[in-house]
């Protein structure tokens, strides 16, 4: 793929190019989908592309390119040119980072076990055991298992090799037509990969829903299991990028240095993480990745930023680049010094929400949104737990942030279709949180 980035880095100088950046991409990925307490479908994909980003006269455009031949390359970056001739200059562009780096591997983040493996249905079996044993009558997930290279070329320099896999496994766990609970088990290393641990927390929590009754609207002070919690904090970790701030897709939109979340919140952004699934050795430009302050007990630090934005910002970059916009490599939530039981105990009368999906934002610059919790949910009244049903969360992300009094000590990493970035976090006592009933 080297050979490849050559020869576009070569044909797009000929076209009279600036700043180019090529990235390679080889992935081989695995699906076992199971339902009903068994495996019913059983895939594999390879596949490879090349991200190609491009300034001309400070006008900026990127493409992806399936085929790889030299007429074929010839003929789109000819296409790219004439788009972004039409385009107007950026006058706040600044340019990609000047190369070449130096790379340091990141322990756990390539198995070749993962790669070898031929019968990943074991641990398929393992979740779905695990979860009969708490209860469960019926189980249903997907497991993955992911082999990627990268390949970056930079007209500034770099060149930057990276090879990674991963293997994780979604379960729900289902009673009855209104009780399940859902697990996840995500990891770099096969050793470090806990399918039971999925399937346990599954068939616990669908056994602990049994006979839901309507929740009532209202302000509660709420536990949010690491599962629910993770998909807020993927959408904060992109409402945490300059160019979501800039875009108006942001409450954090002239919030730097001041105060947006309660004293004892520290979030980072850590891209070198060992056994961390959006771990990778550099970013787009080739910045080594590294860690970055997002929140620091409670004051907003910094937004993500390339080399482009880091210079309008007067900063440096945070190694966060994306070929358009810097992204998050993986949120971590610092943890607090609560035991489970412990955050529980503090809560006289709130809920427990073990699961969110379809957040929504009403308003980005305000981060006015809502989410609807999915499997068990439960009002918690004097320590026990009672299931209910058709409620929503309807708050601020602001304020979810600056209500929240206490955390866990243990960090779970959460990575799923509901949760694109990583998120490291705990359970997350937040006080409260409004509460409104689900409308069909």
């Amino acid at each position: 793929m080297f050979e490849v980035n050559e020869l576009i880095l070569k044909k797009a100088e000929e076209l009279g190019f600036g700043d180019v950046v090529v990235l390679s991409h080889e992935e081989s990925r695995r699906q076992v989908r199971f339902a009903n307490n068994e495996i019913t479908v059983a895939k594999n994909w390879h596949s490879r592309k090349v991200e190609l980003f491009v300034e001309y006269g400070k006008r900026i455009g990127s493409t992806t390119l399936m085929t790889f031949d030299g007429e074929t390359i010839e003929r789109s970056l000819k296409a790219l040119l004439a788009s972004v001739k039409s385009l107007s200059p950026k006058e706040d562009y600044y340019g990609i980072a000047e190369g070449p780096f130096k790379y340091r591997d990141i322990p756990e983040t390539f198995d070749k076990r993962i790669v070898e493996l031929d019968e990943p249905n074991e641990y398929v079996e393992r979740a779905i055991n695990a979860a009969l044993e708490e209860g469960a009558k019926r189980v249903a997930g997907v497991l993955y298992t992911d082999h990627n290279r990268l390949y970056l070329s930079t007209s500034n320099g770099v060149e930057a090799y990276d090879e990674g896999t991963g293997v994780e496994i979604s379960v729900r766990a289902f009673i009855g037509d209104e009780e399940s609970g859902h697990g996840t088990s995500s990891s770099r290393v096969l050793d470090r990969f806990n399918p039971e641990s999925a399937g346990r927390k599954a068939g616990e929590i669908a056994k602990l829903a049994v006979n839901p009754v309507q929740g009532k609207a209202g302000t509660y002070d709420v536990i949010f299991d690491p599962l629910a919690f993770a998909n807020l904090m993927s959408y904060m970790s992109f409402m945490a990028s300059a160019f979501a701030v800039e875009a108006g897709f942001s409450f954090m939109v002239g919030k730097l240095g001041q105060r947006i979340a309660g004293e004892g919140v520290t979030i980072r952004d850590i891209g070198n993480m060992p056994n961390a699934y959006g771990t990778r050795k550099f970013d787009d430009e080739g910045v080594p990745t590294r860690e970055t302050t997002i929140i620091e007990k409670g004051e907003l630090k910094t937004y993500l930023l390339n080399t482009s934005m880091a210079k309008k910002y007067k900063r440096e970059t945070t190694a966060n680049a994306g070929l358009i916009m810097p992204r998050a490599w993986n949120i971590y939530v610092t943890p607090g010094d609560h035991s489970k039981e412990e955050l529980f105990e503090e809560v006289r009368h709130g809920i427990y929400i073990t699961n969110v999906w379809y957040t929504r934002f009403q308003n980005y610059v305000k981060g006015d949104f809502s989410t609807i919790p999915r499997d068990g949910a439960f009002l918690i009244e004097k320590g026990e737990l009672k299931p209910i049903r058709n409620i929503r969360v309807s708050d601020n992300m602001q304020h979810i942030l600056e209500g929240i009094a206490a955390l866990g000590r243990e960090l779970y990493q959460i990575h799923w279709w509901e949760v694109s970035t990583p998120v490291f976090t705990p359970y997350v006592l937040v006080k409260d949180v409004g509460i409104t009933r689900a409308t069909k």
